[in-house]
């Protein structure tokens, strides 16, 4: 069989979508993702670089400063607490020394080649992905007929009861007496707040799913490769 960059870039596409469908799985099920994923993903990556600059050596080494950037950025992020899960932003770390360079496998990325790093790429594309989950939840609240801004573009009304069960956060709280909007609760742990309503005599609450950001950035990692940059193609049509 011979090698070539086409190869690798296929290899890294495979490796990734199969091990961020298993975290994607994981996470739905368990909101937990081993952290021996991002290990053996970077370990690939770091091999995968290496038979490339032996075989090929690097078109643009300048692009390989962007994995430490990008690994700060993501930290930083999580820190912020813009990324709400750890193995989110481990995920993206990973997958920064996974594909440092932007690939390209026969005719794709459909949009072509982009100038930003391809560790960007594949964060702006799953965010961008995200924000498709607003515009779905503002839908269903229509067709529901439960309008109420802002909380029909994050979340759904739900019993109390039944919110305790699931992987969900609540959207309102009361304080001294009065409803207040909240999109992030002071702690994860709701148990305090959902005992807070029933207490209060309240039996159903706006709620926002805990959406693993791990699929958005499953979906954002298979965009990256066959369809290219999103972001930079929107605000090319837009300009």
């Amino acid at each position: 069989m011979i090698i070539t960059v086409a190869l690798l870039d296929s290899i890294r596409l495979i490796i990734g979508v199969s091990i961020l469908a298993y975290a994607s799985y994981s996470d739905m099920k368990t909101r937990r993702a081993a952290n021996i994923l991002w290990i053996i993903l970077a370990a690939i990556g770091l091999i995968l670089l290496l038979i490339q600059f032996v075989l090929f050596g690097f078109e643009n080494m300048l692009y390989l400063i962007f994995v430490p950037i990008m690994i700060g950025l993501m930290y930083v992020l999580f820190q912020m607490r813009l990324i709400f899960g750890g193995a989110d932003a481990k995920a993206l770390m990973s997958l920064a020394v996974l594909a440092p360079f932007q690939p390209v496998i026969g005719e794709f990325p459909l949009l072509g080649i982009s100038f930003m790093p391809f560790p960007w790429t594949i964060f702006s594309n799953a965010v961008i992905m995200f924000l498709i989950i607003p515009l779905s939840l503002f839908l269903v609240n229509l067709a529901r007929r439960h309008v109420e801004f802002p909380y029909m573009f994050l979340g759904y009304r739900m019993p109390v009861r039944k919110a305790k069960e699931k992987f969900v956060w609540p959207l309102e709280k009361r304080v001294d007496g009065k409803r207040k909007f909240t999109y992030m609760p002071t702690h994860f742990d709701t148990e305090d707040e959902w005992e807070s309503f029933e207490h209060q005599g309240i039996t159903e609450v706006w709620v926002t799913p805990k959406v693993p950001f791990m699929i958005p950035l499953l979906a954002g990692y298979i965009c990256s490769f066959l369809i290219g940059d999103l972001l930079s193609a929107l605000m090319t049509a837009l300009l």
